[in-house]
């Protein structure tokens, strides 16, 4: 499955066969790749999700200059802070995911896409305190992050149900650059993510259909073997799979909770 993740995500896969998977749309017949039909699932909001949740937090000024005055280090940003903050808090001990064992988030702030397409939803956060510090910002960007990936599984699980076999995330756009996402991707899934070679995969791809329109190349998939290559393989931590399920529970709870208020508000 293709993971296109910014701003928002596209969840593509492709079958030989057209499969129905409530929630998601399709199948269209090559739509992406000529003879194969595509599905494609989505998340209404991810990286503008992880800006709004940092953003918004009262600790943000202090995040500021603290990356303010690490300026001199190249490429420095919040987010390479952030994973490096809690990767402090975790210490050597312990996996950085298991900071989020009471920290949960719903992430549907702007309405569910795939696989429920419920566009009433809303987020959801279990866990606060009163506590307003630099720790509680980078574990809540944690959850954030978590959740996110959790939502991924969620429209996997129903692109399996639907009859995909779907065994590698293919991952690129601008969230793919961030090392604690993608590895949470793969924890999260328990699949390996694969990361693509070029810093900018997406106009790799426009130059794909390129060098097909020039008749550079015959099809999309010799243009794809000539021009899009393997970068590196993220392989997901098994020693957290017992982890990650139980955090999906918790997650998948978290949604029927909110239907269930949602309903018991409407007498």
């Amino acid at each position: 499955m293709a993971v296109i993740c910014g701003t928002s995500t596209c969840h593509m896969a492709v079958s030989e066969r057209p499969l129905f998977v409530p929630g998601v749309w399709g199948p269209y017949l090559s739509a992406m790749v000529p003879g194969l039909w595509l599905n494609e699932g989505g998340q209404s909001a991810t990286g503008r999700l992880i800006d709004h949740i940092v953003e918004g937090h009262a600790a943000y000024t202090q995040l500021q200059e603290q990356v303010n005055q690490r300026v001199p280090v190249i490429g420095t940003n919040i987010y390479t802070y952030l994973n490096s903050h809690v990767a402090l808090m975790a210490n050597s001990h312990s996996a950085v995911d298991l900071l989020g064992s009471s920290l949960h988030v719903w992430p549907d702030f702007h309405g569910n896409r795939s696989p429920l397409a419920d566009p009433a939803l809303k987020g959801m956060v279990i866990g606060l305190s009163l506590s307003q510090t630099l720790d509680d910002l980078a574990l809540l960007y944690l959850g954030t992050v978590q959740a996110l990936a959790l939502g991924t599984r969620h429209i996997l699980e129903a692109m399996k149900e639907a009859g995909h076999d779907i065994g590698t995330l293919f991952l690129c756009g601008g969230l793919s650059k961030n090392p604690l996402f993608v590895q949470i991707q793969a924890n999260a899934t328990g699949l390996p993510v694969v990361l693509p070679n070029q810093t900018e995969a997406v106009l790799v791809g426009a130059a794909v259909l390129g060098a097909c329109a020039s008749r550079d190349c015959r099809s999309i998939q010799e243009a794809m073997e000539n021009m899009a290559k393997v970068g590196r393989v993220v392989q997901p931590d098994q020693e957290l799979q017992s982890f990650y399920e139980r955090k999906y529970k918790v997650f998948l709870q978290l949604f029927s909770h909110q239907r269930e208020y949602q309903a018991l508000m409407k007498h």
